[in-house]
């Protein structure tokens, strides 16, 4: 990118930034199933012991001053509450941390076994947020001499350096043996996110479905391995993605191919056993930024705690971990 493009990017952000309304998005995991909890809140305690689930995602490193994002999560069964409880915290930092997004999140799941062969979970989540600017990283038309470049001070005025509140979200499960789907509503309530009084910046709400199957190669040995076809879609605002694709697992190593329409081509490798979970994936832009972004690089990571057996039965979700 040149010093022209350069410039023409960060005075496009900038004016949108000071539009009185400002359409956010939330940012967005190659792995999915390696973060439930983000993916859907009804995945909380879907395991038959606790887990602990850490991501972290660079998009578009070859661009400067892109995103990155950390996110970690914690849940259980607990069978007082006849569901599960989670935790899930997550930051988010774009333009070199001129915009940072703060996430803290205490979810409830219901579990509903309605017969002997199908369970449903209905998750509900409970955010604080946090969303602060950095003004002084940010640059204005004002502030541009033709010959010397940056050289002027601004005559916009800032607004707030820090926007919080609560916000809120519910999701669905569905389960049998080896098939699944979900349903997840994020952001029922559009929470107001804008730095300014007098405008508004919504964060609408975000719509995810997504389905799949597992699918052993022995059935009688289900350790062995097993293939696994899943889709993802997802809408919030005027924005959508679609994304299909299957894992393969063969003992302990476990390999993804996905296409996000529109978007990238997804590798993923990763490493699985009964108590610990490692994953890499790259995101292959095919976009025409192709050549410019260095595509995405995503990592997770999750152990698997023991935990005493259950009295009773017992329903764990058998879905992908990565």
């Amino acid at each position: 990118m040149n010093f022209r493009s350069f410039i023409k990017g960060i005075t496009i952000i900038c004016l949108f930034l000071l539009t009185s309304k400002l359409w956010a998005q939330d940012p967005q995991f190659t792995q999915f199933y390696a973060n439930p909890l983000y993916l859907n809140p009804a995945f909380a305690g879907s395991q038959e012991c606790p887990r602990l689930n850490l991501n972290y995602r660079n998009q578009w490193p070859a661009i400067e001053g892109t995103f990155i994002t950390y996110s970690a999560s914690y849940d259980q069964n607990v069978d007082a509450l006849a569901g599960g409880l989670g935790f899930l915290a997550y930051h988010d930092r774009a333009g070199e941390g001129t915009i940072q997004t703060t996430n803290i999140s205490a979810i409830y799941s219901y579990m509903l076994p309605v017969n002997r062969y199908f369970t449903i979970r209905a998750g509900f989540q409970a955010t604080y947020f946090q969303k602060s600017i950095d003004w002084s990283n940010l640059t204005f038309g004002d502030m541009i001499d033709p010959r010397y470049g940056f050289i002027y001070p601004t005559n916009e005025t800032p607004g707030s350096d820090v926007v919080n509140g609560a916000d809120f979200s519910a999701g669905l499960l569905g389960y049998t043996k080896n098939l699944y789907f979900g349903f997840a509503v994020n952001h029922l309530t559009e929470p107001n996110e804008s730095f300014f009084e007098s405008d508004e910046a919504v964060l609408p709400r975000k719509y995810t479905a997504h389905a799949g199957a597992n699918i052993p190669f022995n059935s009688k040995h289900p350790e062995i391995g097993s293939i696994s076809p899943n889709i993802l879609y997802q809408r919030q605002g005027s924005a959508q993605q679609f994304n299909f694709g299957l894992y393969v697992r063969k003992g302990p190593i476990v390999g993804g191919l996905w296409y996000r329409v529109g978007d990238a081509f997804i590798a993923l490798v990763g490493i699985q056993t009964d108590r610990f979970r490692f994953g890499y994936s790259y995101d292959l832009t095919t976009s025409r930024l192709t050549n410019a972004t260095a595509g995405s690089h995503e990592v997770s990571m999750g152990l698997q705690f023991e935990c005493r057996p259950k009295r009773r039965k017992y329903r764990p979700l058998a879905c992908p971990q990565f």
